[in-house]
């Protein structure tokens, strides 16, 4: 099951009342090749004409140069002509149309078949990870160290990847004498967030702070549930950071599957119990302030946003349908959507199933991860000179910097801890 990964399937309205989805319309780019008998007239074009077109074409243009306004009202008037009939269904003749309106019964009944078959789909995903779930049970308890593999299964592994090379295997061979006594190692360690720093996006999200916390991550699950979605537990040993042992994350689908796919509709996260100045989604700035009249000063704490992976487990929220939000906002708000679902599709269809693959780095050596393959040598020709352009724009933003006041009684947007 591949459902649809864009967030644009939710509504999202803007203060015009319009939504953010695109709407398809009905105007064919070429018209079709039907048999006519008639032939419109189309004048020939001179090359005055042509000239004079062109000229024509360049005022306009500079006319909407220099009024952004008006552009953008034009802007704003053909985006409410999208997905208008055009009228180009209404001029076919009968006869084409009762075909067409054929054409539309098979593709209704293509539909419905899409429909039993998404659902076939998920019922066999739902089946096989049944068939999995022993296997997973067993990885966790490998990794906490609660069960020793048997020679028979290690000799088993290390056949896995026999296509290694000989230069490869020597290396191995190597570390492995050099092997210290690890009778006390206990399982794998930070087993989940080596494989979570492998994966090329997630890795991104993962702050310095975070390492400590995630290294008491010690199993990641997947289940689905009765209504179209799926759950993820992200399962913590005892740590100084939080109090849950298991932090939950659930994506909801809408409830029918449109088109053959089962559409995102939206994410619910879980409240982290941070333990007293351990939440690691803010920072505390200390600031002194001094007051005008006394010249007393005193010093004033306050809570601000930071980067941190843990905001995965609160997910970007649909506003009330009577909240307006502008167009940028709403564009935004999308992009954000969309970015939460795909990272908890990586979770469920890619880390869970290959966890191991990612913590060795074959799912990355292996898989569509080679960021180099789509460069090639010319890209670093001009590196010196970009290098030289970037210093040339950081001397001018300093510059900019030095003439530019803070706003008076500005003060960043404070956050609540909870």
């Amino acid at each position: 099951m591949d459902p649809q990964q864009s967030a644009s399937g939710v509504d999202i309205k803007n203060k015009n009342g319009n939504l953010t989805a695109p709407t398809p319309q009905n105007t064919p780019i070429n018209p079709a090749p039907i048999t006519s008998s008639y032939r419109p007239s189309i004048p020939a074009i001179s090359e005055d004409s042509e000239k004079g077109a062109a000229d024509n074409t360049s005022s306009l243009a500079g006319a909407f140069t220099s009024n952004p306004a008006l552009l953008s009202m034009l802007q704003g008037k053909l985006g409410t002509l999208v997905g208008r009939p055009s009228g180009y269904i209404e001029s076919l003749p009968t006869s084409v149309k009762r075909r067409l309106n054929g054409l539309k019964y098979l593709q209704s009944k293509h539909a419905d078949l899409e429909i039993k078959f998404q659902e076939e789909v998920l019922a066999l995903e739902k089946k096989y990870l049944l068939l999995y779930q022993p296997l997973y049970n067993q990885r966790a308890e490998i990794i906490t160290g609660t069960y020793e593999p048997t020679e028979e299964e290690v000799a088993a592994g290390e056949k896995v990847d026999q296509d290694d090379s000989d230069e490869e295997i020597e290396e191995e061979v190597e570390e492995k004498a050099e092997e210290k006594d690890d009778k006390d190692i206990k399982g794998i360690p930070e087993f989940w967030l080596t494989l979570l720093k492998n994966h090329p996006q997630i890795t991104e999200t993962i702050t310095q702070e975070d390492e400590d916390a995630l290294k008491h991550l010690i199993d990641v699950r997947m289940s689905y549930m009765e209504q179209p979605g799926f759950k993820l537990d992200f399962e913590f040993s005892e740590n100084d950071y939080f109090k849950n042992k298991v932090l939950s994350k659930t994506y909801y689908y809408q409830d029918h599957a449109y088109g053959g796919e089962f559409v995102y509709d939206h994410a619910e996260g879980c409240q982290v119990e941070w333990k007293e100045g351990k939440d690691l989604t803010v920072t505390i700035e200390t600031k002194k302030q001094r007051h005008k009249g006394t010249n007393k000063t005193r010093v004033v704490k306050r809570t601000v946003p930071s980067n941190s992976f843990f905001y995965f487990f609160s997910p970007p929220t649909i506003p009330d349908a009577e909240e307006e939000i502008d167009e940028e906002e709403a564009e935004g708000l999308d992009a954000k959507l969309e970015a939460d679902y795909e990272m908890g599709e990586e979770f469920k269809d890619k880390i869970i199933p290959h966890a191991v693959d990612y913590f060795t780095g074959k799912a990355l050596q292996y898989g569509d991860y080679d960021e180099d393959e789509d460069f090639d040598d010319e890209y670093y020709e001009d590196e010196e000179d970009d290098e030289e352009d970037d210093d040339e724009e950081d001397e001018d933003d300093e510059d900019d910097d030095d003439d530019t006041a803070p706003a008076k009684g500005e003060n960043a947007p404070e956050c609540k801890q909870s």
